[in-house]
C-alpha cells in the first residue's frame, strides 16, 4: 500500500536553511531541519519512526512536527499511517528468543489511534517464528507480514541442503502471513505461503526437488548461499498489488526482489498449479540478479542489497512499474545508492514474458536517479512515486530525505535530527538509465549529505522508510495539522 494519487503542486516558500542553499556559507543548525526546499516539492505530510525511539512523527514539509505518535516500544520496523488516521507500525518484542535484537527483528505489529489508544497489539514471534522487517496493510483490513522460519538442521538436510553449506544448528526461511486482526491480541491466519515448499536443489538425487536451478526459475536454490548464516535470505521488504491479487517481497541478501501469486488457496500455495495464473506458489517473476538461478553473469546483477521494492500506485507517474531503493555495495559495480524503476514485462494474463533459459526482463532500468560519492545507504532506505511525478527518497544511515524530480533535481531536502555516518567517497560506476545523472551539487547541499570524519554512528535520525501523504488523505480530515515544534 502506498498514498492515493491526489495531490497537487503547490509554491513554498524556503525555510529553516533555504538561505543558505548554494551560498558556500556552513549552516549554523546543520544537524537537523530541511535544507533545501523549492517551488516543485510536493505538498504533504511525511510519517517517519526514527528506529532509536519509540515515537512516530507525522512532519509537514518545512521539517515540522504536526503529529505523533508515543509507543510502548522501537519500530520493528515499517510504519503506515492508515485513512481512518490510525497508525499501523511492525514493533519489537522483549524476548527476541534465537533471533538477533538488530537486523530488522520485530515480532509484534500494533495499531494506534490517531488520538495514540492501542487497539491492536499482537505478538507475531516464537521460539522459531518472528515477524520481522516490513508489514502491509491490505484493502480488506488485514496485514501481510513476512516471517522467520528457523528449522533444524536435520529438516534443512531434508529440504536439500548441503550440510557443508550449513553454518549451525538451524536454517532460516521465510514465509508470508496475512494476518486478520482479532480482538485487542488476537489475528487468524487466513493465508499463508512459505519458501519451504518452493526450493529445489541439485546436490541430492534422493530428494524430490532435485533438479537443475537453471532449468527451474520459479524455485529458489536452497544452496545458493551468498552470506553464510542461518538469516541466507533475508526479505526486507512487502508489497501488494489488489489489481492482480499478487505480492511482491524483496530479499536484501540474493539482491532480487520476487513476485508471488496471493490468489492461491494456502493449500494450492504450498504447490505448483493452482491460482489465477496456475503456478501456485513457485515465483511468478523475479529480478534483480540473475546469477541466483544460474542465468547470466556478475554484469548481469543489477540490484544491491536493495529495499522498499513496491509497484508504483495506479494513478501515479509509472504506475505499474517497481520503484525501489537500490542500496548498492562496496567492491562491487554500484558503490553507491540510487533509486531504480523497473518497467516489468507485466502480460495480460498476469504472468511475466521471459524467454527460456533467459534471465527475466528488463536488462535496464526505466529511471535512475544517483549521486555517487555522496548518496549511500548501505542498509534500510526506501523510495516513494509522488503524485507531481518527483520521487521521495529516504537514505536511512544519511538520516536524509531528498525529493527529487524526474530530471534529478533535488527540490526538497531534510536531515533528521542528529548526526549520520559519513558515506564513503566513490565515483562509482553508472548504470544504464534515462535520466540525466544529477549536476555536482551545491557546497550547502553536499554539506547536508555528510559531516566531518570522526563522528560516530548515533541512532537518533536512522530512518527506515518515510511515506509522504497529500493534503487530501482521509486521515487528514478535520485534523489539527498546525505545527507543533
Amino acid at each position: 500500500m502506498r498514498l492515493p494519487s491526489s495531490c497537487q503542486v503547490s509554491t513554498l516558500i524556503a525555510v529553516l536553511l533555504c538561505a543558505m542553499v548554494g551560498s558556500g556559507q556552513e549552516p549554523k543548525t546543520r544537524e537537523l531541519g530541511v535544507f533545501k526546499t523549492t517551488a516543485g516539492v510536493c505538498p504533504g505530510y511525511i510519517l517517519i519512526s526514527p528506529l532509536s525511539t519509540e515515537n512516530s512523527f507525522l512532519l509537514d514539509t518545512s521539517g515540522k512536527i504536526v503529529h505523533s505518535w508515543q509507543t510502548d516500544r522501537k519500530p520493528g520496523q515499517a510504519s503506515y499511517l492508515l485513512e481512518d488516521g490510525s497508525l499501523l507500525r511492525a514493533g519489537k518484542v522483549e524476548n527476541f528468543f534465537q533471533f538477533p535484537s538488530t537486523t530488522g527483528s520485530g515480532g509484534q505489529i500494533q495499531k494506534y489511534d490517531w488520538d495514540g489508544n492501542l487497539t491492536w497489539d499482537f505478538t507475531a514471534s516464537s521460539a522459531y517464528r518472528m515477524s520481522h522487517h516490513d508489514i502491509e496493510p491490505m484493502p480488506n483490513g488485514n496485514v501481510l507480514c513476512i516471517v522467520w522460519e528457523s528449522y533444524r538442521r536435520d529438516v534443512a538436510i531434508k529440504a536439500g541442503r548441503n550440510p557443508s553449506r550449513l553454518t549451525g544448528d538451524v536454517l532460516w526461511l521465510e514465509a508470508i502471513f496475512e494476518l486478520k486482526p482479532k480482538g485487542l491480541n488476537g489475528a487468524d491466519i487466513v493465508w499463508k505461503w512459505s519458501l519451504l515448499d518452493h526450493l529445489i536443489q541439485d546436490w541430492d538425487k534422493s530428494k524430490e526437488n532435485h533438479g537443475n536451478p537453471a532449468e527451474h526459475p520459479e524455485l529458489v536454490d536452497i544452496n545458493h548461499m551468498l552470506r553464510p548464516v542461518a538469516d541466507w535470505i533475508h526479505m526486507n521488504s512487502i508489497d501488494y498489488n489488489e489489481e492482480l491479487d499478487q505480492i511482491m517481497v524483496g530479499s536484501r541478501t540474493l539482491s532480487e526482489f520476487w513476485i508471488i501469486d496471493h490468489s492461491t488457496t494456502t493449500e494450492e500455495a504450498r504447490g505448483h498449479t493452482g491460482g489465477k495464473r496456475g503456478h501456485g506458489g513457485d515465483l511468478l517473476y523475479r529480478w534483480g540478479n540473475p546469477q541466483n538461478y544460474r542465468q547470466g553473469t556478475v554484469d548481469d546483477r543489477t540490484l544491491f542489497n536493495q529495499h522498499d521494492a513496491h509497484w508504483i500506485p495506479n494513478g501515479l507517474p509509472g504506475a505499474g512499474n517497481v520503484l525501489l531503493f537500490n542500496n548498492g555495495l562496496s567492491d562491487s559495480e554500484q558503490d553507491f545508492s540510487s533509486a531504480d524503476e523497473i518497467r516489468l514485462p507485466l502480460q495480460d494474463d498476469g504472468t511475466y514474458r521471459r524467454k527460456p533459459q533467459t534471465p527475466f526482463g528488463p536488462a535496464e532500468v526505466e529511471w535512475t536517479y544517483e549521486h555517487p560519492g555522496e548518496l549511500f545507504s548501505p542498509r534500510i532506505s526506501g523510495a516513494q512515486r509522488l503524485p507531481n511525478g518527483n520521487t521521495l527518497i529516504c537514505s536511512g544511515t544519511q538520516y536524509l530525505l531528498l525529493e527529487v524530480t524526474r530530471d534529478a533535481e533535488i527540490v526538497w531536502m531534510y536531515r533528521n535530527p542528529k548526526r549520520f555516518r559519513n558515506p564513503p567517497r566513490s565515483e562509482g560506476r553508472r548504470k544504464k538509465a534515462t535520466t540525466p545523472a544529477p549536476a555536482d551539487l551545491p557546497k550547502a547541499e553536499l554539506d547536508a549529505m555528510r559531516v566531518p570524519g570522526g563522528v560516530p554512528l548515533e541512532d537518533g535520525g536512522t530512518m527506515f522508510r518515510a511515506i509522504k501523504y497529500p493534503p487530501g488523505y482521509p486521515a487528514f480530515r478535520d485534523r489539527d495539522l498546525s505545527p507543533k515544534l
